[in-house]
């Protein structure tokens, strides 16, 4: 029988990211991957990403965050998912700022509004090595892929934690997004797998974008992607490094910060149950 019996948990979702947070604080417990895949075939319970609240490592944080995806692999990064861990840490805090820790370093989180949030999601990475890609290139802003479908065979690539492949297209809906995403998001070029978005240019200050989540799926919202978007548009020239990124979940704020580089990421949040594990949920884990 898995530990997590029992354990409490919010589900939550950032513009329709389904996202469920468990803290795990003071308990020395942690979430194997077979038990996070058994967690999304619970009913009701299906998620993009787990976000598991672990003891700080850094000392002022509020706690070490794991991210994991529904098919139990690891994530470096996920805007949405830390907007609601967030609201879970700061609904009892008068604190209106507090940081928490994940492999991409660590992120200053500020409450605007009783379920709106932004989160420092940190400098986006744009080196080929950093992405990473298998090879070098010599301009990351759009890279030569080969695929079978020519619109779709120079994306721009940036790290926000997650590698991300944005293509720039006049149509988000004109490309089978639930066909070529998994074959793009398992391309050799990206060693490590990769997001795909596919992102339209609106205005300067607006982009409409729509994402195949690398070990998820296609997701309604992605605030990595979202950040991924506005820096590859900005470093084209497409837009300011302000925008306003509109997902089939509702509308992003992003913000590359010319003073320090850093992508500043906000938005909504909703909660909507808190409940606890069943026992019968890891019966039969695989």
């Amino acid at each position: 029988m898995s530990a997590l019996a029992g354990r409490p948990f919010f589900k939550m979702n950032g513009l329709g990211n389904e996202i469920i947070v468990l803290d795990l604080r003071g308990s020395g417990l942690s979430v194997r991957p077979q038990e996070a895949r058994a967690i999304h075939r619970g009913p009701g319970l299906a998620y993009d990403q787990l976000m598991v609240l672990h003891d700080p490592v850094t000392p002022g944080t509020e706690s070490f965050v794991r991210i994991l995806n529904n098919d139990g692999s690891e994530s470096g990064a996920c805007g949405n998912g830390t907007r609601c861990v967030a609201f879970v840490l700061m609904r009892a805090d008068p604190r209106e700022v507090i940081f928490v820790e994940t492999v991409r370093g660590l992120l200053e989180c500020r409450r605007d509004g009783p379920l709106a949030f932004t989160v420092d999601m940190g400098a986006p990475l744009l080196e080929a090595q950093q992405i990473p890609l298998r090879e070098a290139v010599a301009d990351t802003r759009a890279i030569a892929l080969d695929f079978d479908a020519p619109a779709l065979t120079r994306p721009a690539v940036v790290n926000m934690g997650n590698p991300h492949a944005i293509f720039f297209v006049g149509d988000v809906e004109a490309h089978d997004l639930a066909q070529n995403g998994p074959r793009l998001e398992h391309h050799p070029m990206f060693p490590e797998r990769a997001n795909i978005s596919l992102a339209r240019v609106v205005t300067r200050d607006h982009i409409e974008l729509k994402v195949w989540e690398r070990g998820v799926g296609l997701t309604r919202a992605c605030g990595s992607a979202a950040c991924a978007s506005v820096v590859a548009a900005a470093r084209l020239g497409l837009t300011g490094r302000k925008a306003r990124v509109t997902l089939p979940g509702g509308d992003l704020f992003i913000d590359w910060r010319e003073a320090d580089d850093h992508v500043l990421m906000s938005g909504p949040v909703e909660l909507e149950f808190e409940q606890s594990f069943a026992p019968e949920l890891f019966k039969d884990m695989v």
